[in-house]
């Protein structure tokens, strides 16, 4: 290719970029004044994965047409691009905000969704998996905010499409949170304070009876017992152990 005929092929391009981008500030500039073609923008870049985008033209629309349907909308779909552009903070704060704002809205039941999302992906950091760490090990705030959530979402929307989700990531919250206390009892053990690694062993059973670390709470539970001389507890622990 001649050095003329590649100045003219860039120039080509050059001017292709240049007239999209003046149609796509023209598209911004006439969204400015139209809630509706405002809301089109965030849609699009929501769909489009462009979620920093997304919520600069969400917040433009909630600012300049504060009421609507569509403003409503956008308030919804900002916390979803909140969270997928991992700012969980800032979607539990708008999904919050949807929530008092609009209690009877027929899409609520999502701000619910949204807000237990934001949560449950703060159980696992980023290396566990790599470096082999059990997220469990881990403050579980987050776990217990995240069960919160969805509890609350599934008792006020039973029928919700996102209700079935919410049970399910429920069932893994009750496991992740039996094992924090398990790794907690065990640190007691370790430690000789065996009262404190009874009674959340003890919790463990009461209140996640259904979870895989009853068992491992049963063990505890006994040897606690035996290390305090409370021989006949720790023998109707081991009883139970058995039959089980």
């Amino acid at each position: 290719m001649s050095c003329r005929r590649s100045r003219l092929v860039f120039g080509a391009l050059m001017l292709i970029a240049l007239m999209a981008g003046c149609a796509s500030d023209k598209a911004l500039e006439e969204a400015q004044h139209d809630p509706e073609k405002l809301y089109q923008l965030g849609k699009k870049a929501l769909d489009s994965g462009y979620y920093e985008t997304a919520i600069k033209h969400y917040q433009d629309l909630s600012t300049r047409f504060p009421f609507g349907d569509y403003a409503q909308q956008g308030q919804l779909e900002m916390a979803y691009a909140q969270y997928m552009f991992n700012q969980p903070e800032q979607a539990i704060a708008t999904a919050d905000q949807f929530i008092k704002t609009y209690p009877r809205h027929p899409n609520v039941d999502y701000a619910y969704y949204v807000r237990g999302l934001a949560n449950f992906d703060q159980t696992r950091g980023a290396l566990d998996d790599w470096l082999g760490i059990d997220p469990a090990q881990r403050d579980p705030r987050s776990a217990l905010d995240s069960f919160r959530y969805f509890a609350e979402l599934v008792k006020r929307f039973p029928d919700s499409r996102y209700a079935e989700d919410a049970r399910q990531r429920m069932v893994f919250l009750k496991n992740y949170l039996a094992r924090h206390e398990i790794y907690v009892a065990d640190y007691y053990m370790r430690r000789g304070a065996y009262v404190a690694a009874a009674n959340r062993a003890q919790y463990v059973i009461e209140n996640f009876a259904r979870t895989e670390s009853v068992p491992a709470a049963l063990r505890i539970l006994a040897e606690a017992y035996e290390r305090l001389g409370l021989n006949e507890p720790a023998a109707d622990t081991r009883k139970v152990i058995e039959a089980n």
